[in-house]
């Protein structure tokens, strides 16, 4: 289990978007991953939400780890898709993923994205995406 940590830590610290944004890879198991970012001002919208493209990262990202390591490896989206709930509002986002269904080829995983303020945690996005090997 120390391995999975290991390798899907050295893959995240390698994302520059993901360093850019703010987000933690805050948790992996064999088979999900999940994923945190503290809310700042510039990731918020004009209505003070957070936008709806770091929420869509968060979930994209959650779901790329939770089947590569699922698949044993790295691995790509190759597609997803997600529905906003209610807006994101709050002091930080956690992206929530697990493979659903893994075979050799792909690996079918959904996400709940929660936003939290303190004591309180509402489910603002759901996806769901298909993961494969890379190369």
């Amino acid at each position: 289990m120390n391995n999975i940590q290991e390798f899907a830590q050295q893959v995240f610290a390698s994302q520059p978007f993901s360093r850019l944004v703010g987000a933690e890879l805050t948790a992996i198991t064999g088979d999900s991953a999940e994923l945190s970012l503290t809310i700042q001002d510039h990731h918020l919208q004009q209505h003070g939400f957070v936008h709806g493209g770091v929420i869509s990262y968060l979930a994209d990202n959650a779901i790329t780890f939770a089947g590569g390591i699922a698949l044993g490896g790295n691995a790509l989206t190759v597609e997803f898709k997600i529905n906003y709930l209610r807006p994101g509002v709050g002091t930080r986002l956690v992206a929530s993923a697990q493979a659903r269904s893994t075979g050799k080829r792909m690996a079918i995983c959904q996400c709940e994205i929660h936003a939290e303020d303190g004591d309180t945690r509402k489910l603002c996005a759901l996806a769901q995406g298909t993961v494969v090997p890379a190369g």
